[in-house]
């Protein structure tokens, strides 16, 4: 019998590979049309406006730049640190992020010309005392990690003597700041002036240092006829004023005078709790959607592979035990983050096969939920007496039957409260799969706060509806146990 559950196993895992690796066959079969990630909280480069679509400089010139080279994108809204390693793991083609071109960067990745020049500033709150940089000593400074205006501020750390804290988004970096919880931050220019015109509670009090030039990038040696189509549209787009036309929109006096008076004009409807709901409500409902979805299949997937595992972990075979043992151990071992990127990003590139943000989510949650599932299921058929199973192999029950009919319906009503807290934890860890970019309700959170700075009312929102799902889910898994405790 514990030929079948090894087959079943090996059928399953052989299941989610083929399933992670195909995932993307209708990409790469998909002419002309490139993976592109980039940021998701850092305007005016790259946003989410009001009706939660992304905008800004970075992806008007590159949809600019693909229509007129006649070829397509699909962009990915991961943030700078997930698009940059999902590139190098293959996972994308490119990255447009307002990312600065560094030596360090030109080692890895090879740059298009130059689409706009840039320095690093200081930032602090608007009532803060500090505004140069010998204040800064025994002090501490917030940074986004990865960034070349991060970079600049490690330099400077040494000789100023001030301490860094490093934030995943530009939005806890400057709250960090407005708190108090930080004297200042280092941004770029361009980002931290359009955040200041548009409402954010922060001054700059340094010239622009180091100035640079962002760049489209794609790995070293690889896609050079998406870098050739880029420069080649740059450079067309310069010529026909179209790409002056752009930047003014989001950088010129008018345009960012527009957008402030239009903040003014709705701050007070549109960041009440009330107007923020209304507001980002169907951002919001799709959030919710995915992390439902995730949810569920992760739970039904985790369920069987758990199952399977807690059956192996009992059979009478040494190895099957052995082998279902290390694979409880290992899985339930590795934290969650680093298997979602391990899994999304160190796959591939060991493969060369993309696997998708929402395939690698599902294969994490699975592995990582099944291995604590095993754990109980183990231990459930463990608890039941084993004079029990003893007694059924006496009167000639194979093991698979007495296991079937005597110990699994015993086992089960113990096993039952376990189920229940491992599906609401694994409605809880669908939050962690941000980190890899995809749009659940965490991530949606982060894309409508990089919009409003509202990262309190937001964050409420957020947890209520977690709350709300969490209860929901309860009352139904306490309802079955009822049942199943009534039934003989």
């Amino acid at each position: 019998m514990h030929k079948k559950y090894l087959s079943v196993f090996l059928f399953f895992v052989s299941l989610l590979v083929f399933l992670g690796l195909n995932s993307n066959s209708s990409v790469n079969a998909a002419e002309k049309t490139y993976q592109i990630g980039t940021d998701v909280t850092y305007p005016p480069f790259e946003f989410a406006n009001s009706n939660n679509k992304y905008i800004g400089i970075d992806l008007e010139l590159l949809n600019a730049i693909a229509k007129i080279e006649n070829f397509k994108v699909n962009i990915k809204p991961v943030g700078f640190n997930a698009a940059v390693q999902a590139m190098q793991s293959g996972q994308l083609d490119g990255v447009i992020a307002g990312m600065a071109i560094t030596p360090e960067r030109q080692e890895k990745f090879d740059f298009s010309d130059p689409y706009y020049k840039t320095g690093f500033v200081m930032a602090v709150a608007k009532n803060s005392s500090v505004h140069r940089l010998t204040q800064l000593r025994g002090k501490r400074v917030a940074l986004k990690t990865g960034t070349a205006a991060a970079a600049y501020a490690e330099t400077l750390k040494s000789k100023y003597g001030f301490k860094t804290v490093i934030f995943d988004d530009s939005d806890n970096m400057y709250n960090d700041v407005i708190t108090g919880n930080s004297v200042a931050c280092f941004e770029d220019q361009p980002v931290m002036q359009y955040a200041i015109k548009t409402g954010l509670s922060l001054k700059i009090v340094t010239k622009p240092a180091q100035g640079g030039h962002y760049g489209f990038a794609v790995m070293k040696g690889k896609n050079q006829e998406l870098l050739a189509k880029f420069n080649s549209g740059l450079k067309k787009l310069k010529a026909n004023g179209e790409y002056t036309k752009i930047i003014h929109n989001y950088l010129g006096t008018a345009a960012t005078n527009k957008r402030q008076a239009a903040n003014a004009a709705t701050q007070k409807a549109n960041h009440t709790f009330s107007g923020l709901l209304r507001q980002n409500k169907d951002a919001l409902l799709a959030g919710l959607s995915k992390t439902i979805i995730l949810t569920l299949i992760s739970i039904v997937c985790a369920t069987i592979l758990g199952i399977i595992l807690g059956l192996l972990g009992v059979v009478p075979n040494t190895f099957l035990r052995g082998l279902a043992a290390s694979l409880i151990y290992l899985f339930r071992g590795l934290p969650l983050l680093v298997l979602a990127l391990f899994i999304y990003n160190g796959l591939p590139s060991l493969t060369g096969t993309k696997i998708s943000a929402f395939m690698a989510g599902i294969i994490t949650l699975s592995l990582n939920e099944g291995a604590y599932t095993a754990a109980f299921v183990k231990g459930g058929i463990e608890a039941v007496e084993t004079g029990q199973m003893e007694a059924a192999r006496s009167l000639g029950l194979s093991f698979s039957k007495a296991m079937r009919k005597i110990i699994l319906p015993q086992g089960l009503k113990m096993m039952i409260p376990s189920f229940i807290n491992q599906f609401i934890i694994t409605l809880k860890d669908t939050s962690i799969l941000s980190i890899i970019g995809l749009l659940e309700l965490t991530q949606t959170g982060k894309i409508i706060i990089a919009r409003n700075l509202e990262g309190f009312r937001i964050w409420t929102i957020i947890a209520i509806i977690y709350l709300l799902l969490i209860t929901v889910l309860t009352w139904l898994s306490k309802l079955v146990e009822r049942k199943l405790s009534q039934t003989k």
